[in-house]
């Protein structure tokens, strides 16, 4: 059927040609293809016999206009918030990426959001957990247990753990230099902006003059531009779409923050809160040191028992002097589905299953290294019950098998 419509179209298409002017002709649309698009057994049209991944359409946007040098990165602060789901609408619509820097205590309560951030391909950056200045800026262990609990959350939610980071309110008046340091030497990239949208100058800046804001900063060939998807922030909703039409319009690409792209950072000043208590050099070698790890390149430990398996990532075990696996007790046992409980009394953690008689851990068992317990993963599993049955290695993966 799908042919015989094709031949009278063709023939129909020739008569017409042989009445209408030359420099009408070239206006005609073109005769459709003689081959069918492939059908199911139902009938319905089939697509791609493998479906894109849904992120791809930004993307291959972008590589469509890889020409223009001057890029401009979207940033989206304190989210996520029932206004993020309207922005990500926004920048599918659009196809452009952005990156949300968000907050663990918001993204704990909204993880099918941050589901969707990481699926659509937009980058995913780390605003601590709570926002507090008062918690966050008086000493780096502060700010760095909130950075730890945000980016446990997003590792849960994404499988991938956030190196950006941003600071509640910027860097400048809250950063010395030794917060720049420990983070770079962590293995994190810091990130302020360039341009301040003014969207949270005070509570309902009006879209006009969000826009005016963003139409008066100075250009250049590469802004990171502040934006905020919290509560309250309808009108950055309504600005944006404005937004991304001057920046094209002056001819600029949108792409989403990497730790490789180079850092926008404010310079240390301010008013620095007085008596900062620095981290001590042992606190240092059991937090910074191993941290870096996690976004090296070195291989991950998988371990499974029956059927059940987890995986650390390089920086989240260490391997000791005789060649032992050495592993975090709580995050080895509760990824394993075991609930870990500490007893600061006795200083004895407690390992409990359903089912199964609890397991009390005793001081002169582990050592302690900052917040953790650590213990040989053998004498671990051996002591929950579980043998070894096979070790491997590769280059990307070690595996621990038990039963």
């Amino acid at each position: 059927m799908y042919k015989v419509q094709w031949v009278i179209w063709q023939a129909l298409l020739a008569m017409l040609m042989l009445t209408l002017p030359a420099d009408l002709r070239e206006q005609l649309p073109a005769a459709p293809s003689a081959a069918p698009a492939a059908t199911s057994a139902s009938g319905a049209v089939n697509g791609p016999a493998t479906a894109p991944v849904k992120h791809s359409s930004w993307k291959t946007q972008q590589e469509a206009h890889e020409e223009s040098s001057k890029i401009v990165y979207l940033t989206f602060d304190d989210g996520p918030s029932k206004l993020t789901s309207q922005v990500l609408d926004i920048l599918e619509e659009k196809k452009i990426g952005a990156t949300f820097f968000v907050l663990g205590q918001m993204a704990k309560q909204s993880p099918e959001v941050i589901r969707r951030i990481a699926d659509e391909g937009h980058a995913i950056g780390n605003h601590t957990f709570n926002h507090k200045y008062n918690e966050l800026y008086h000493h780096f262990s502060a700010f760095w247990q909130q950075i730890k609990q945000t980016e446990e959350i997003v590792r849960e939610i994404t499988g991938s753990r956030p190196q950006l980071v941003r600071a509640p309110g910027g860097t400048f008046g809250h950063f010395d230099k030794n917060y720049f340091k420990l983070l770079k030497d962590a293995g994190y990239a810091v990130f302020d902006w360039d341009v301040d949208s003014g969207d949270s100058k005070r509570k309902g800046v009006p879209a006009a003059e969000i826009l005016s804001n963003i139409q008066k900063s100075p250009l250049k060939d590469r802004m990171v531009v502040l934006l905020h998807d919290g509560a309250g922030h309808e009108e950055t909703v309504r600005a944006l779409p404005q937004i991304i039409s001057y920046y094209q319009s002056k001819g600029y690409r949108f792409e989403t923050l990497t730790p490789k792209t180079k850092p926008v950072q404010f310079k240390v000043g301010g008013s620095l809160p007085k008596q900062r208590i620095s981290p001590s050099e042992a606190w240092v070698s059991t937090h910074i040191v191993p941290n870096a790890a996690l976004f090296a390149n070195a291989p991950a430990l998988a371990v499974a028992v029956g059927s059940v398996e987890t995986r650390l990532a390089a920086g989240e075990y260490r391997i000791s002097e005789g060649g032992a696996y050495v592993v975090p007790v709580r995050a080895m046992m509760e990824r394993l589905g075991a609930y870990v409980s500490w007893n600061p009394l006795r200083q004895e953690a407690e390992i409990s299953w359903e089912d199964h008689e609890p397991l009390i851990l005793r001081p002169e068992q582990f050592e302690v290294q900052g917040d953790a317990i650590w213990m040989p993963l053998r004498t671990l599993l051996e002591l929950s019950g579980h043998t070894i049955r096979e070790v491997s290695f590769g280059d990307k993966l070690r595996r621990v098998q038990a039963v």
